[in-house]
């Protein structure tokens, strides 16, 4: 079966695939101002290193969601199991922590130094919260310059949970077009004999040129409305009256021939 015949079930599938892949496009530009909001944030802190770490399933592990810095690179996707580490303290208890020396910390994990070859010597690493959970953690680590590191302060704390109220609403926004995009996958492209074919249609289906031109239009909406109040009440109304004259368009049945 190369095509789907039931035109109603087509229909579905077809706004199914494209709010999934609107989701998939929306994961970058989550990504990229996470990591923009770190930067600023950390060049406030006189520091180059930072990183956004996230749950990773029930334990409480944490994953390294991205990060600036020397070994940024190496640390995208690596894990730090539940209750290890000094941002697993964090995580578990809900409190910052900031760390003048990690040498002297039991806490410390080092396992993330030995991979990437860098030496953690200080941190500021605080929680992100979204609607009074804790979702994941935020770390600065080093100031710039050469060792010792003068220590972060109270007061960067303060500030550090600032960032991290603004960081912890995208990481959520982020995980959750995420997580609605792989379930979605999943249930499109199962394993089976009767959904090989189905497999086949969807891939024909994203190739279109007409599903191309969905999402840049999805994408262009989307980079408008993010500009301004006044901006995103243009958009709406221009979708609008093009919605209204698309409707009338099609009740006027001399138009039709």
């Amino acid at each position: 079966m190369s095509e789907i015949n039931d035109e109603g079930l087509s229909a579905k599938l077809k706004q199914l695939i494209e709010t999934i892949d609107v989701a998939k496009m929306m994961t970058a530009p989550f990504t990229d101002s996470i990591k923009e909001l770190l930067s600023v944030s950390a060049a406030s802190f006189n520091s180059d290193e930072a990183s956004v770490l996230v749950r990773d399933g029930r334990e409480g592990d944490l994953r390294f969601l991205t990060a600036i810095g020397k070994v940024a690179d190496q640390l995208f996707g690596v894990t730090i199991p539940a209750g290890k580490g000094i941002a697993g303290f964090v995580l578990s208890s809900g409190q910052p922590m900031a760390i003048t020396d990690v040498g002297e910390d039991s806490s410390f994990y080092a396992e993330i130094d030995r991979h990437t070859g860098f030496s953690t010597q200080t941190i500021l690493a605080t929680p992100l919260r979204y609607n009074g959970e804790a979702i994941g953690v935020l770390e600065y680590v080093n100031r710039r310059g050469l060792p010792p590191f003068e220590p972060f302060t109270p007061a960067e704390m303060d500030s550090a949970a600032i960032y991290a109220d603004a960081i912890a609403a995208m990481v959520n926004a982020y995980e959750s077009a995420k997580l609605f995009s792989d379930l979605s996958e999943k249930v499109l492209t199962g394993d089976g004999a009767d959904l090989a074919s189905v497999r086949d249609w969807i891939a024909g289906l994203r190739d279109s040129a007409e599903n191309r031109e969905r999402l840049e239009l999805a994408a262009l909406i989307r980079v408008v409305a993010a500009r301004g109040d006044a901006e995103r009440r243009l958009c709406r109304e221009l979708l609008e009256s093009i919605l209204r004259f698309s409707e009338g368009k099609n009740d006027t049945s001399f138009l039709n021939y």
